[in-house]
This record gives structure tokens, C-alpha cells and sequence, in this order.
């Protein structure tokens, strides 16, 4: 038959020339609705698979996606940027403040960087990854994964903790300008970084339990100096 999109011919179900498939369909309402989930949220396997293995066992299913069994996952640049931008309408929507600092007894909100954090979250999310991604490169160098490979690793979990803040949005609602906020937050960073230790313990099977520990505690450290070098140098050269 010939391809229908570069009128080459071919057998089979997709073109050998760019791939398109044979049967392309009628557009009609199954067309739109197998299109909304295929390609938004991949239904059949994709973000609800790979939301699902990021919960049970981490570490493994990322190694086992940088190694090639990637057909059931949603793409992990196309996962985080679906989830931070939910995260982001959800704290924009309901003028979430969890910059809080204390002046003279009372509690001050922070709303410009409150502001600029609801309205850019997605590429506030994303702008760190490439952080924690340098302190993992440098950490655990030894075990033979590039930049970009560890890159893919901490964009799913970034992605593995923005779901676990979304679905706890309602407590972070509930609990919005009211002087037990700050505890909360604090909670939250905690249940983040036993998210990433784990899902690292299981990642980096081969290396032993403090091995794994103490390489994930100076690639965090290097994450947070980098993001405190590059704000202060933000706030200089704005200032």
C-alpha cells in the first residue's frame, strides 16, 4: 500500500519510510477521545504506570528505563512538566504561602517570591533538577551512568515528589496561613528526602546501604550550595 503521509509504498502497519501507521482512522469522536488519552495522559501505559512503579520500586524501574524497557512509561520530561504545572495551577488558585519568615513576634509573608514561585513553578521545578542531577554526577560518578542518564533519574524524582505534593494538597490547604505551616513544610522536606534516598538505595543496589547514604547526603549538600550560589548571585546583580 502507499503511506498516506509521504505516499511511499510499503507492507506491514507502519511505513517503512516515516513510520506512520497503516489504518490512520476517520476523525471523529473516538479519534478525539483515544488521542486525549494516548497523548495527554497515556491511559493505556503511560503516566498512571509510571506513577505507580515510582511509588512501588523506584529505583529499579528508572534503572530499568535508562537500560531500554521504556515502552510503559510516560516520557520523564513530558511527566514533570504535566505535574508541576497541576502543582503550580493548584498553588496559584488557592494563593498558597509557604514562604513564611518571623518579624518582631509576628508572621510575615513573602508574596513577591510567593507570586513569582505559583506563577513559574514548572520551570522552577525543572531549573533544579539539573542541580541535584550535578551532585549525583559528582557523588556517584563511580558507577559508570552519564550526566544525562542521571539526569532522566532525578527528573522522575522530581516527578515522584510533586505527585505525592499534589495529592496531599488538601492538608497543605488546610493548614494555609496558619502558624503550623512552617512544621508542615518541614514534614514535607522530609518525606521528599526519604523519597530520594530511597528510590537512590534501590538505584545503586550494587553499592552497600552507607555507601548509598553518605553519596546521597554530599550530592543533596552540592544541590543546595549551587542553588544558594546561583540565588545570591541572582539577588547581586539585581540589587
Amino acid at each position: 500500500m502507499n503511506c498516506k503521509n509521504c505516499s511511499s509504498s510499503f507492507n506491514g502497519k507502519f511505513c517503512n519510510n516515516c513510520g506512520q501507521p497503516a489504518d490512520t482512522h476517520q476523525i471523529n469522536l473516538h479519534f478525539i477521545w483515544h488521542d486525549i488519552q494516548h497523548g495527554l495522559f497515556h491511559f493505556d501505559k503511560g503516566v498512571f504506570y509510571s506513577l505507580k512503579e515510582l511509588y512501588t520500586r523506584p529505583g529499579h524501574t528508572i534503572r530499568e528505563f535508562i537500560e531500554g524497557r521504556r515502552v510503559k512509561h510516560f516520557k520523564p520530561v513530558s511527566m514533570i512538566i504535566l505535574l508541576a504545572t497541576i502543582y503550580g495551577l493548584l498553588y496559584h488558585h488557592y494563593n498558597i504561602n509557604i514562604f513564611i519568615s518571623e518579624a518582631e513576634g509576628t508572621k510575615e509573608l513573602t508574596p513577591s517570591i510567593n507570586h513569582w514561585i505559583a506563577n513559574h513553578y514548572s520551570w522552577y521545578t525543572l531549573a533544579t533538577i539539573p542541580l541535584y542531577t550535578l551532585g549525583t554526577y559528582i557523588c556517584f560518578k563511580s558507577q559508570k551512568y552519564n550526566y544525562f542518564e542521571y539526569l532522566v533519574l532525578n527528573t522522575f524524582k522530581a516527578s515522584q515528589r510533586l505527585m505525592l505534593h499534589i495529592i496531599t494538597f488538601p492538608i497543605l490547604l488546610y493548614f494555609n496561613d496558619k502558624a503550623s505551616l512552617k512544621t508542615l513544610i518541614y514534614i514535607y522536606y522530609i518525606v521528599d528526602l526519604f523519597l530520594i534516598y530511597w528510590t537512590n538505595f534501590q538505584f545503586f543496589y550494587k553499592l552497600n546501604f552507607w555507601q548509598v547514604l553518605l553519596r546521597s547526603i554530599c550530592s543533596h549538600l552540592i544541590m543546595i550550595v549551587s542553588l544558594l550560589i546561583i540565588l545570591t548571585s541572582i539577588l547581586l546583580i539585581t540589587s
